[in-house]
């Protein structure tokens, strides 16, 4: 471990600094598209996490999903006083969201989502899935640090190569996610790495920079969080299991399917498949999601054409409800390898408050072991 650069610790308590309503160990719920809402948002920060409002279908709908995150947090008396100004605009004092947002940058709108930063400042924009590499990420680092400076940027990376252009960039990143291969979102199709090992490797390779490091990919409990703060986190994100939160924007059938899956190693498959099948092209080819095998997958391997996968699919999407998911099902139900430790259905203050005590409880039991 290089004996350089700013201690694991001082960059958790800088993280805490910057987030002053948060609890440790830092919790972070992931920017899930669309399942993420400002409800689930909300809910995590109000637990003393860091919740973030994933992108959305439309980029009109980012603006009704921060004020309806604004509306909540006025409503809570932890969160409104959490919104503290912390820059003087050219319209006198701003406060920001103690929320955060996410975007695809490989396809969002820029203007629109920069105009909607502008008038809500969420404390955090999460950047992934560029097409153009850092250069891409660069131009998005200035254009939301313009729109809304108080806003600190996470960058979102699966390769230490990546990891290395983000640090070493003219614009680099406030807070950097390193995610694991095992995660349910769009990750590295081919030359991803485990959490275990790739968080480390970045860790040491970037440490000179005080950047705080967050890690994600495969963390549903607080076993995860714990190992996670072992190799150097400041924090954790955790995707997969909020999909399981009374809060997240999602169906039934797909929720249902998140509880009941086991096996992550067997049961979960990367591919573009489900994208294509819920008609969407374009992602850059290095990112492909992780999605749990049902049907459409099944039939695919057997050799099943694309158009008529496609129509059964539209067909279950619009005829057989909340039995659109699971083995039998069609439908897309994106989630990460230990889906299989997803188990129930909680709010999120339960789920947060339960990981963060069970982790402090690992973290004491091996200290007084060892």
């Amino acid at each position: 471990m290089p004996s350089t650069g700013t201690p694991p610790g001082e960059l958790r308590r800088a993280l805490a600094r910057a987030y002053p309503w948060a609890k440790a160990p830092f919790i972070v719920g992931a920017p899930m598209r669309v399942l993420s809402g400002p409800r689930l948002a909300v809910a995590v920060s109000q637990a003393g996490g860091l919740g973030f409002i994933g992108p959305t279908l439309k980029s009109g709908d980012l603006v009704s999903d921060l004020e309806e995150a604004a509306a909540l947090i006025r409503s809570s008396s932890r969160l409104a006083s959490a919104s503290t100004t912390l820059h003087v605009g050219d319209h006198g004092p701003r406060a920001t969201l103690p929320v955060g947002v996410g975007f695809q940058t490989w396809n969002s709108d820029v203007a629109a989502s920069l105009a909607a930063l502008e008038k809500h400042q969420p404390c955090a924009v999460w950047l992934f899935a560029p097409r153009r590499g850092q250069s891409e990420l660069d131009e998005w680092v200035a254009a939301v640090r313009r729109a809304s400076p108080s806003t600190k940027i996470w960058i979102q990376v699966g390769t230490l190569r990546e990891a290395t252009d983000a640090v070493g960039s003219p614009s680099p990143p406030d807070v950097l996610v390193i995610q694991g291969a095992e995660a349910g979102g769009h990750g590295r199709a081919a030359d991803g790495m485990g959490t275990m090992a790739l968080f480390p490797e970045v860790s040491d390779a970037t440490r000179a920079s005080g950047i705080p490091l967050v890690a994600a990919g495969g963390i549903v409990d607080g076993r995860g969080v714990a190992a996670a703060l072992s190799l150097g986190a400041a924090g954790v994100a955790m995707g997969t299991r909020m999909l399981a939160s009374a809060e997240a924007r999602i169906s039934r059938g797909y929720q249902d399917e998140v509880v009941r899956a086991a096996d992550g190693a067997s049961s979960t498959v990367r591919t573009q498949l489900y994208n294509h099948l819920r008609g969407t092209f374009g992602w850059p080819e290095q990112f492909s999601p992780r999605g749990v095998i049902n049907r459409s997958w099944i039939e695919h391997q057997e050799g099943v054409p694309f158009d008529e996968l496609k129509k059964r699919h539209d067909r279950a999407a619009a005829e057989a409800g909340d039995a659109a998911w699971g083995p039998e099902g069609r439908l897309a139900t994106y989630a990460g390898a230990a889906v299989g430790l997803v188990r129930s259905v909680d709010d999120a203050a339960t789920i947060v408050d339960g990981v963060r005590r069970e982790a402090k409880d690992i973290v004491t039991s091996l200290t007084g072991d060892l």
